[in-house]
């Protein structure tokens, strides 16, 4: 494979995902309550795309640097992007940018890394 294809394939899935979540962020609420259902689903929607988004990085990152070092780096990338996110919301009308949010955030990058980690400790030598 070419390397200039290779690079897209590995780099450009992270980089859409941020893309995608401030373009997301970006978009006004009307703060109409939708109820505990709604509200519990956009949480589960922050746990797993920063999940994905440390996913991504990581397999990305592991292509230049050791393993270990790649799974830190991902999650602090996520947990930055996370905090910058929130702040985003700030400044978008009806949208609200809260440190529980980051949590959750954050809650869904370490279990990524944490399953990255176990999995491959499983995996045969």
């Amino acid at each position: 494979m070419d390397k200039v294809p290779r690079a897209l394939a590995v780099w450009l899935p992270p980089l859409a995902l941020m893309g995608l979540i401030f373009v997301l962020s970006a978009m006004p609420s009307d703060d109409v309550d939708r109820g505990l259902a709604y509200f519990l689903g956009r949480k589960i929607a922050h746990f797993t795309e920063y999940a994905l988004l440390t996913a991504l990085w990581w397999r990305a990152l592991r292509t230049r640097l050791a393993a270990r070092t790649a799974v830190l780096l991902a999650v602090v990338i996520s947990v930055a992007y996370a905090a910058t996110d929130e702040a985003h919301q700030l400044r978008v009308d009806g949208r609200h940018g809260t440190p529980v949010d980051v949590l959750i955030d954050t809650a869904g990058a370490v279990t990524a890394a944490t399953l990255i980690v176990r999995r491959r400790r499983s995996l045969p030598a």
